[in-house]
């Protein structure tokens, strides 16, 4: 494991493989190990970077209030690092939040995009509140009393009726989140701002692909960003909640190496750095 510093914060990220780059950015509470199934698949033909975010994983605490552009500037300061000037960028939840914001803030580091179960818009002021309502209680008495309530929201129905060792697997993962990150983060993304109307200035293939059984952020989230997005292809996946790359890995897993070969068949368009 390869680590960076940025403001004072070691950063983990994990390097495997060769060829063109991919860099994989992990859903909110998650961590790299959400995309275990995804890297030795995708390192046969490309070089995989795969990222602890602040205050996830082995990377080290978030600290002070952040917005999703700094969690940005961290996955581009890992680019920087391993010298790689563009990259596809692959992002679940607030992975593809962060993965959005980089096409539109640095779009010559972007050659394509993999948008999973993810939202271009505002937080809803119902969900803001919920929001609160959750940081209170784990203030007051951790996580674990609220994992029941988290894991209905990461897993979809068939997942937590027929996968038992996944769920409780991500059960005992989530229960060592500290609470500066679900605080901090949590903030993050109650106050980001809605991108629809910038959508159509990114002019890079991408593809969106969401489960049909996510209540965290559910289908209609994927379907508006993919018809937004100049030229991007929507794949639905049965079965499926919100964690998609853990719950249907073989079939997110083939989305995107279709997506990806079919990239390296085709040209990208020039487009000025930003």
């Amino acid at each position: 494991m390869a680590i960076i510093e940025r403001e004072g914060i070691p950063l983990h990220y994990t390097v495997t493989g060769s060829g063109p780059a991919i860099i994989l950015v992990h859903s909110f509470l998650a961590s790299s190990a959400m995309w275990a199934a995804q890297v030795p698949a995708l390192s046969r033909e490309y070089t995989v970077i795969a990222v602890d975010l602040r205050g996830h994983g082995s990377s080290g605490p978030m600290e002070r209030e952040i917005s999703i552009d700094d969690l940005v500037d961290d996955v581009l300061a890992v680019l920087d690092a391993e010298g790689i000037d563009s990259a596809v960028w692959a992002g679940l939840s607030i992975g593809g939040m962060i993965t959005l914001r980089a096409a539109l803030k640095a779009s010559s580091r972007v050659s394509a995009l993999v948008l999973l179960d993810t939202h271009a818009g505002a937080e809803r002021p119902l969900k803001k509140l919920r929001y609160r309502a959750m940081v209170l209680a784990a203030r007051l008495f951790g996580i674990r009393p609220l994992l029941p309530q988290v894991l209905k929201l990461m897993f979809g129905r068939h997942t937590l009726a027929h996968n038992k060792a996944l769920v409780d697997e991500w059960r005992n993962r989530l229960a060592t989140v500290p609470f500066p990150t679900i605080a901090h983060g949590v903030s993050a993304l109650a106050r980001r701002e809605p991108l629809q109307s910038q959508l159509g200035r990114i002019d890079r293939k991408a593809l969106v692909v969401v489960g049909d059984e996510d209540m965290a952020l559910p289908p209609a989230c994927s379907r508006e960003i993919a018809r937004l997005l100049p030229r991007a292809s929507l794949t639905e996946i049965p079965r499926c909640g919100h964690l998609s790359a853990l719950e249907q890995p073989e079939t997110v897993t083939a989305a995107m190496l279709s997506f990806l070969r079919d990239l390296q068949s085709a040209p990208q368009p020039r487009v000025a750095a930003t």
